[in-house]
């Protein structure tokens, strides 16, 4: 069978590249085409665009590249009218990924199956028309996502397991390296680590970077180490690097964290990362006009947390300094009450179990490429 896959971040390329691995052990024959990044080219098959093509995040750069976001949809139509494959899996990146579902589902006839939901819980909540309407079939990696679609909005879905847990699981049973061994791997200091995970884009990290920096580097028992995101340079972190005693690695986020005291990291997939390694953090979120973000997040987003570990949680287990409350004194305060021997470290500990317990132990892209193939049969066989 023929696969059509887009994707338009880093993580997109990392999941995918995974489901890719395991609808090749359950379709023998299967051959892929792809918007997507060097992890699902290294899996193989024909990438035509990679997803730093895509990557255009906030009101300003999506406007000043629209020229190339048309350009790219265009051809991607026109792509897959070509290429004929049997299914579009879509991944996440929903503004892209949406209008090309319904150019599928409306011109073409090709079944379109979403793997990675996109976060309509959070807002833009009318996009479960657009959804409802040209997703065939929708393969979620979140819980709490069931309820929200099947209860709320009367549309079926399947919650497959969750894949940062089973990479995250994967990589601590294999993973053997000491603290002494890695620290002389990467040219690092003999001291404990602070970990700053400060966004895969450019915008957010010219964001947070800095406030995270000036917070943590009062304390000087730790050194600061900087996990660089896959598709940015060290020319764009140097200017924010400089003069800060800051130690950046590249490619090494899981092992960075595996020998982290602790961490200060923005929303998103990291915040997961970082609780499913037991590495108590502080959640930072710089924006524009806080005010006017905290106005918004109080009365038009629906969710009442950023992030995953909180929304899986459905509580607050680690602190989240959005907005207005992101400043340099609130992430330092946080900060140290997280460190060895104070309180919040211990119970914050505890409370990522419980998130672990809800995510299950099913590995996502085997269970999601095994009912992939299964759902094509029957549609093929009809």
């Amino acid at each position: 069978m023929k696969y059509y896959l887009i994707v338009g971040e880093a993580s997109g390329d990392l999941h995918a590249s995974h489901l890719m691995q395991s609808l090749k052990q359950e379709n023998k024959e299967a051959e892929f085409r792809f918007f997507g990044g060097d992890m699902m080219y290294a899996v193989g098959g024909t990438r035509v665009r990679h997803y730093k093509e895509l990557a255009y995040m906030g009101f300003i750069p999506v406007l000043l590249h629209l020229p190339t976001i048309f350009r790219n949809l265009a051809f991607c139509k026109k792509d897959i009218a070509q290429w004929q494959p049997d299914v579009v899996i879509l991944v996440d990146y929903p503004g892209f990924n949406l209008k090309i579902a319904r150019y599928v589902h409306n011109t073409l006839g090709i079944p379109v199956y979403y793997y990675i939901s996109p976060k309509i819980w959070a807002w833009k909540e009318w996009r479960i028309k657009d959804i409802k309407r040209y997703v065939d079939q929708m393969f979620s990696i979140l819980p709490f996502e069931v309820p929200f679609y099947e209860e709320k909005h009367h549309f079926p879905i399947h919650y497959v397991g969750n894949p940062t847990a089973d990479e995250v699981r994967q990589f601590r049973e294999n993973y053997h390296e000491t603290f002494p061994q890695f620290i002389q791997r990467q040219h690092l200091d003999d001291k404990p680590i602070i970990a700053l995970l400060a966004g895969s884009r450019k915008q957010e990290i010219k964001d947070n970077l800095p406030g995270m920096i000036e917070a943590a580097k009062t304390f000087t028992d730790y050194q600061l180490v900087l996990a660089g995101a896959p598709s940015i340079d060290d020319d764009y972190y140097a200017k924010y690097l400089a003069g800060s005693g800051v130690r950046l690695v590249h490619n090494d986020t899981y092992a960075l964290l595996t020998h982290a005291t602790a961490a200060l990291v923005t929303s998103g997939t990291a915040t997961l990362e970082t609780a499913l390694f037991n590495v108590p953090q502080v959640v930072c979120y710089e924006t524009p006009l806080p005010k006017l973000y905290r106005f918004g997040f109080n009365h038009i987003i629906k969710v009442d947390y950023i992030s995953l570990v909180n929304l899986i949680a459905d509580r607050e287990v680690v602190t989240e300094l959005l907005a207005d409350r992101f400043t340099v004194k609130n992430i330092s305060e946080e900060l140290h009450k997280i460190l060895p021997q104070e309180a919040n470290r211990q119970r914050m500990l505890e409370e990522y179990q419980d998130v672990r317990q809800r995510l299950g132990d099913n590995v996502a892209p085997t269970n999601a490429a095994r009912l992939m193939v299964h759902l094509l049969s029957k549609h093929n066989n009809k």
